[in-house]
């Protein structure tokens, strides 16, 4: 347990629920959480750090600070990084999930399609933009739909690997269902590709993982596929 906590940052140790705990656990036991580090800052210290740090960009990209358009950009850029686009790093803001017994005996697939997905690609810190299709063969357990959808938020809102997000909502989804019969499928395009490097405006990503029936049985896959 110690090199668990060792890896998420002190301040947040004591506000995570058991639903996020459970899941950050889960996927350090898989290697598949997002890399981070106990650099012991607050909400106001990273703020005040990275609005810093782009003061120094911009004007080494030779920008007038001093100008009305420009002098407030490092604070929205911090703001946009610790609150918005990044919100995802901390378990304090992982969504309170309802999860409740499956009186109602609910035995076929439940799909949700088309949930919209931002993230942000860790190799250039350019947006990552896409959609999720998200399906689970409920056992003892169901979740809120709406749920679904925030758990991939979640997750999105963090820089990313696409393979990563796949497996991360995955198995977050596998551990707080109980159940091993979840998938997802993501695709996206990757602004990496599309604004710079190859410039391939065309092209996208797809990613898949599967679990439980969805990987054994060709026509429980199919159909999530289809």
């Amino acid at each position: 347990m110690d090199a668990v906590v060792a890896n998420y940052p002190t301040h947040h140790r004591d506000a995570i629920s058991d639903d996020a705990r459970r899941v950050r656990n889960a996927l350090l036991e898989r290697g598949l959480e997002t890399p981070l580090i106990d650099n012991g800052l607050n909400r106001e210290e990273k703020f005040q750090r990275i609005s810093d740090a782009f003061t120094e960009i911009t004007r080494t990209l030779g920008l007038d600070l001093t100008d009305d358009s420009l002098c407030d950009t490092p604070d929205r850029i911090a703001k946009m990084y610790v609150d918005e686009i990044f919100a995802g790093l901390d378990y304090g803001e992982f969504p309170k999930v309802a999860v409740i017994d499956n009186k109602m005996q609910v035995e076929e697939m439940v799909l949700i399609d088309d949930i919209d997905l931002v993230s942000t690609c860790e190799h250039h810190f350019v947006t990552i933009d896409g959609s999720a299709r998200v399906a689970y063969i409920p056992g003892e357990r169901i979740i809120g739909l709406s749920k679904i959808n925030r758990i991939v938020r979640f997750f999105a809102q963090r820089p990313q690997v696409q393979e990563r997000l796949t497996q991360q909502v995955l198995v977050a989804l596998q551990t707080l269902l109980e159940t091993e019969d979840v998938a997802i499928t993501i695709n996206a395009t990757h602004y990496c590709v599309k604004a710079r490097g190859v410039m391939d405006s065309n092209s996208s990503t797809r990613t898949t993982a599967l679990g439980g029936a969805f990987k054994s049985i060709p026509s429980t896959r199919a159909e999530f596929l289809r």
